[in-house]
């Protein structure tokens, strides 16, 4: 009987946001959505963005390659994740929730009490990852103004 496949190893870890494995996977992401969204409807933060704002980023790996990235942005007691994104081949293995757990927990340790997100209507699984973390539709909040193509969600942080 031949052994049985090692389980992948996934790790997550903080990302410069001029890391080369991050730049690409925001690009993947870049070229997977703007074809999706109107120009004014797309509101994530590009590369030169990151670098003024105080996002911490994160990078998931799967057996040492870089398959997701999503971050978090600290303003006082609140937080908005940024830039979450999961490879198209490593999809459905868990890197969402990982990535999820870790900006979570960086926003915790950071005395945030609540944590927002928007996300665009087209994206499925991002909807569905944050409802079954805990995430509620909520109506925009600021700097967003209403969008129709765009999801607006919370959660409290305990």
């Amino acid at each position: 009987m031949p052994p049985e496949p090692a389980s992948p190893v996934i790790t997550v870890a903080a990302a410069s946001v001029d890391d080369p494995e991050l730049v690409n996977l925001i690009t993947a992401l870049d070229a997977e959505l703007n074809p999706l969204y109107p120009e004014e409807s797309r509101h994530g933060y590009d590369l030169t963005k990151l670098q003024t704002r105080p996002v911490t980023l994160f990078i998931a790996r799967l057996d040492g390659l870089a398959r997701a990235c999503g971050g978090v942005e600290i303003n006082g007691s609140d937080a908005e994740i940024k830039r979450m994104y999961v490879h198209p081949a490593a999809r459905g293995i868990g890197l969402g929730q990982q990535i999820l757990a870790a900006i979570e927990q960086h926003a915790a340790q950071a005395k945030c009490t609540v944590i927002r997100l928007e996300t665009g209507i087209h994206q499925h699984a991002a909807i569905k990852l944050y409802s079954q973390a805990g995430y509620r539709e909520i109506p925009a909040f600021s700097p967003y103004k209403p969008d129709p193509v765009s999801v607006f969600m919370a959660k409290a942080l305990g």
